[in-house]
């Protein structure tokens, strides 16, 4: 090996450390409507950063429940804004760090193509035996199909066929596998490309439920973690809202 290897490699092996030094890895808990946006995102943002995401999905309740009972999570990105808001009354979240990252949409969807018209008539109409929904006490999206029925003055008549999910993530399960005809997700796990991608649907309009306005919050025990300060300042970046819009939410 020739001198002048020699010399550089010590400035390699010192770059190499720093960057490792710069690295860091933050634990994210994610509303399980947001899974396929967020695997995105977090492979981005490993690339631009050179920090480590580790995902968690799951229901909002779930988690407020875990996080107060110290699991390790960094950052929380909720289905709903009063959970973080709670949070952070609470003192379990970084007093100020709370944003909107996206307004999420209801839907009404059948893995059958043709169960479900445009105007959701097919709940008055009640040709199925099972319709899914997801826990509404644990699930924001599980409180937006309560409300709609509700609305609608339909909540009596199909409550002895709904069958809850405890994530909405649950509740798509149900409907993709037909163990429920139709049901209610978020808008997100059905679309693709602009279009609902497979089966038959009808986007609830949102003067039937309060909106779905879904926030993330840095949590307190990750206030000095460099990289979760850095995905919650990701998470407001055009790159990202760009990955949010193309999954049918609002940013």
């Amino acid at each position: 090996m020739s001198h002048a290897v020699f010399r550089w490699m010590p400035a390699l092996c010192l770059a190499l450390v720093s960057a490792s030094a710069l690295a860091a890895e933050v634990q994210v808990a994610v509303a399980a409507n947001f899974t396929a946006p967020m695997k995105l995102i977090a492979a981005e943002f490993e690339k631009e950063s050179g920090h480590q995401t580790v995902l968690s999905f799951g229901a909002t309740g779930k988690f407020y429940a875990q996080i107060t009972n110290g699991a390790p999570f960094d950052v929380f990105l909720s289905a709903d804004d009063s959970t973080p808001a709670k949070l952070e009354k609470e003192g379990a979240a970084v007093s100020g760090s709370r944003f909107t990252y996206a307004t999420g949409k209801l839907v009404l969807w059948s893995a059958q193509p043709g169960l479900v018209d445009d105007q959701g008539e097919v709940l008055k109409k009640g040709d199925f035996k099972k319709i899914a929904i997801a826990a509404p006490k644990l699930a924001p999206y599980g409180a937006a199909a309560v409300e709609t029925l509700t609305q609608l003055g339909l909540m009596d008549k199909l409550l002895p066929k709904l069958v809850q999910g405890e994530s909405i993530g649950q509740t798509y399960s149900f409907v993709s596998t037909g163990n429920a005809e139709l049901g209610f997700v978020a808008l997100s796990q059905v679309y693709e490309g602009g279009k609902i991608k497979s089966g038959s649907a009808w986007i609830v309009p949102g003067k039937l439920h309060s909106a779905i306005r879904q926030d993330a919050v840095l949590l307190s025990k990750a206030k000095d973690n460099p990289a979760a300060v850095a995905l919650m300042a990701f998470l407001k970046t055009e790159k990202a809202k760009a990955v949010i819009r193309s999954f049918g939410y609002e940013p």
